[in-house]
């Protein structure tokens, strides 16, 4: 069974930077499209960033130029850098697979940016 782990999240100014780490277990994923999503309260999960098995990436419209998709297939990991942080990124943030039918959601990881 896919079990996915968020970790990275946290509390920071904004202005800051955290880097997001996603381990996936029982499965290899080279072959897959990855991806990052967000729920914030009250709001619809969104996707975020989301990178192709040979590397090709694209962005929502909001992290453009503040955040980085980036995955190290060798172990099985995926990652979010993001930049310039502001408050309106404050979300529980999950890795998935970036098409097709979602894997078990993990439990996310809280970023909290405050102003």
């Amino acid at each position: 069974q896919v079990q996915l782990v968020e970790s990275g999240g946290g509390l920071v100014q904004a202005g800051g930077s955290l880097r997001l780490s996603c381990a996936a277990s029982g499965i290899i994923f080279s072959g897959k499209t990855m991806a990052w999503y967000r729920q914030a309260p009250g709001k619809q999960r969104e996707l975020v960033a989301r990178i192709t098995r040979d590397g090709t990436t694209n962005y929502g419209d909001s992290v453009k130029g503040r955040f980085a998709i980036s995955r190290y297939d060798a172990k099985n990991t995926v990652y979010l850098q993001m930049n310039s942080l502001k408050p309106e990124d404050t979300a529980v943030y999950y890795c998935n697979v970036g098409r097709g039918t979602p894997w078990n959601w993990g439990q996310g990881t809280q970023v909290t940016v405050s102003s």
